[in-house]
């Protein structure tokens, strides 16, 4: 299994529109992954209501991790976006 651990670079954590653009990217990536604090439960990173019920806070340290075979550049560009906030995807997700 393929994982990143990344802190979450939106000061408001992943709450509201930073989980709309995680979940658009989490789902336009094709590759099957979860989320996770890094101290809990993995939950499906695709799906808004899941992402938002993790409660992730600026700062907090969260795992990405999938076990398909093209996880690792998947997971690298996720990685980026919770990293640094990103605003709007990326145009290659």
């Amino acid at each position: 299994m393929a994982e990143r651990r990344v802190n979450v670079g939106w000061a408001e954590g992943l709450h509201a529109r930073p989980a709309s653009i995680f979940v658009r990217a989490a789902t336009a990536s094709g590759v099957p992954m979860t989320i996770a604090k890094a101290d809990g439960n993995p939950v499906n990173a695709a799906s808004m209501l899941a992402v938002l019920g993790l409660g992730a806070k600026g700062g907090e340290e969260i795992v990405l991790a999938s076990d398909s075979e093209d996880a690792e550049a998947a997971l690298d560009r996720l990685a980026k976006l919770v990293a640094e906030g990103l605003e709007e995807l990326p145009e290659t997700v």
